[in-house]
């Protein structure tokens, strides 16, 4: 059985002071990322796996009630 490795280009990008990173624009080609996507991190021992999350996913109760999903609503329901 022969095993073959995938080379893949390692792209890199910087952690600010307030530990925020510009993702870089191949990452959001690949991923299909648009602005206000979520995004979901996994890890996985030492690695971590970025995916764009699924519309569906989530566990926001008010997601499926978009008329209790503004900002006044969020926060007054924040701390329950």
């Amino acid at each position: 059985m022969k095993v073959y490795r995938r080379t893949m280009k390692m792209i890199t990008s910087k952690l600010t002071t307030k530990a925020q990173t510009t993702i870089p624009q191949s990452v959001r080609a690949a991923l299909k990322l648009r602005e206000g996507d979520d995004l979901v991190y996994r890890i996985e021992g030492n690695r971590v796996i970025l995916t764009k999350a699924d519309k569906a996913s989530g566990d926001d109760p008010f997601r499926t009630f978009e008329e209790w999903n503004s900002d006044a609503d969020r926060k007054a329901y924040a701390k329950l």
